[in-house]
């Protein structure tokens, strides 16, 4: 492994372990919110327990979630100095925002948050706990800003003078739309994530029959909260798909496993065997025009095929490169009128000029066969993305099936669950984790090879280090993150198992419950 595979290895790993913790994050900080407004709304002493216990859950999620994310950061500055000299004015004003406005925010509530009961009143600790939630999503908004940035660059453009992207629109930076489709999609789905956290845990003590009064109305909060958060993302994955087929073509077309455009409206392949030599996905099996309705919303446009792209690639490869040797002009001092008014009128391809650095130093006199690798390049695996993308897919249906049986329980008051569906429960709690990586991984390797979507390739983003000080970090990072998972789930599972009973307010036994149940 070269200089860039270790760098996007150790930057996947580090941002994937991260990940583990974010949406659980933000997941549980609104499901707090909504247990103590029915406290303070209710008066009722279980709901204030409900929110410590699952509060408490919280905050060692919170505390290694902090953790895991600041490494990550700082591989900008060890790991991609260039890609923060070349793109840092525009990539660090949101990561900037997010550390003033959100974090500082949210971590200052979290503190009043468990410290806060006994010295404010009802009504501002529930103002504390909303401002919290407030807080986490507001910092998953301003990092997703600076992500959906990287995968459509807008309100930007390249400087011949400083040899950097400046920023031009904040404005259109923040309302990117990619930006937000992947805003709503993620808190979603982090919403769904704390919903199957909570379902699970909840369906295990109604299985060992203990803890019931709380287990049920956490069970049923759970339920209600999930059903509502995997139907908004299915939703929203719908408004994802049209995002990608208007912006990023290239990463649904690989998505898909579409080869070849064909005619409108495109079907879309509900599974199959994609085969990168022949160009074909195998044994697929599809359903007719739906990726057309998804992509274009339309049953009258083409969703374009890899071959197509290609060839466009292709142009774009072939203007990029003459950009690129009229940009290495200016720099040795040829800055005539003719030179910046041909190089302006090349400047949306210069990155896929760069695309040929990859392959030779000499890119005025690259030949064609440097141009056809470009051209390959241009386009990601296709395997990885297409089964990514199904089993992201297969886990939201199966917890939307989850949910709708759980909800439909809860909500005939039944005192006693199935105890299938108290199984299904439990065993669903990995689900969202999967459903989110995958989600992780097909929004960044999708995007390849591009660092910032056809602007930065990936390959000349990285520092200037040996393998050996890359393999060094790499395996620190690999061992330090390992034993905070250890921990996570060592001390989930511990407090977890512990129960609600621990808390100072008072236990539920088994008679305490069926008291509770029978008041209402």
């Amino acid at each position: 492994m070269d200089i860039v595979e270790l760098s996007r290895f150790q930057f996947a790993f580090t941002a994937m372990i991260h990940f583990l913790f974010v949406p659980l994050t933000i997941g549980m900080a609104l499901i707090l919110a909504i247990m103590e407004s029915v406290y303070v709304l209710t008066g009722k002493v279980i709901y204030r327990d409900m929110t410590k216990f699952w509060g408490k859950l919280f905050g060692i999620n919170f505390a290694l979630g902090i953790t895991t994310g600041i490494a990550m950061e700082f591989q900008f500055g060890t790991n991609w100095s260039y890609y923060s000299h070349y793109v840092g004015d525009i990539f660090g004003a949101p990561l900037a925002i997010e550390a003033l406005m959100a974090f500082f925010l949210e971590s200052t509530l979290v503190g009043l948050f468990f410290f806060g009961w006994d010295r404010l009143s009802k009504e501002k600790h529930l103002m504390v706990t909303w401002l919290m939630a407030l807080g986490t999503n507001l910092s998953a908004l301003w990092i997703l800003i600076a992500n959906g940035w990287m995968q459509h660059p807008v309100g930007s453009q390249f400087n011949i003078d400083t040899m950097r992207m400046e920023l031009t629109n904040f404005s259109e930076v923040v309302f990117n739309p990619v930006a937000q489709v992947k805003f709503v999609h993620t808190v979603s789905a982090g919403y769904v994530t704390a919903a199957i956290f909570v379902l699970a845990i909840s369906s295990w003590y109604l299985l060992k029959k203990r803890d019931l009064a709380f287990a049920r109305r956490s069970f049923a909060i759970a339920s209600a909260f999930g059903l509502a958060s995997v139907l908004s993302v299915i939703v929203l994955g719908d408004e994802s798909g049209y995002e990608l087929g208007d912006v990023q073509k290239v990463k649904l077309a690989a998505i898909e496993a579409e080869w070849k455009t064909h005619p409108a409206p495109a079907a879309f392949t509900l599974i199959g065997l994609p085969n990168e030599e022949t160009q074909t996905t195998d044994y697929a099996l599809q359903i007719p025009a739906v990726l057309g309705l998804i992509a274009t919303r339309s049953l009258d446009k083409e969703v374009k095929g890899l071959d197509q792209l290609k060839r466009e690639h292709l142009q774009r490869i072939i203007r990029g490169q003459e950009a690129y040797v009229l940009m290495q002009q200016y720099r040795q001092g040829d800055k005539s009128s003719a030179t910046v008014e041909r190089f302006n009128q090349l400047s949306d391809d210069l990155g896929y000029g760069m695309l040929l650095t990859a392959y030779t130093d000499d890119v005025a006199n690259a030949t064609p066969e440097h141009i056809a690798m470009a051209v390959e390049d241009s386009i990601p695996t296709v395997w990885p993305l297409f089964w990514s993308f199904r089993i992201m897919v297969g886990c939201g249906f199966l917890m939307l099936l989850l949910f709708a049986c759980a909800f439909w329980h809860s909500a005939k008051r039944t005192a006693v669950k199935p105890k299938w569906l108290l199984k299904f429960a439990l065993y669903s709690l990995p689900l969202p984790w999967i459903a989110c990586e995958a989600g992780w991984f097909i929004a960044e390797y999708g995007r390849q090879p591009w660092a910032i979507g056809e602007i930065l390739p990936t390959h000349m983003a990285v520092s200037q280090l040996s393998t050996t000080d890359i393999w060094i970090s790499l395996g620190s990072i690999m061992v330090l993150y390992t034993i905070f998972v250890i921990i996570e789930m060592w001390l989930m599972t511990k407090y977890a198992r512990i129960g609600p009973a621990a808390l100072k307010t008072g236990k539920y036994d088994l008679e305490h419950s069926t008291a509770e149940l029978k008041e209402g």
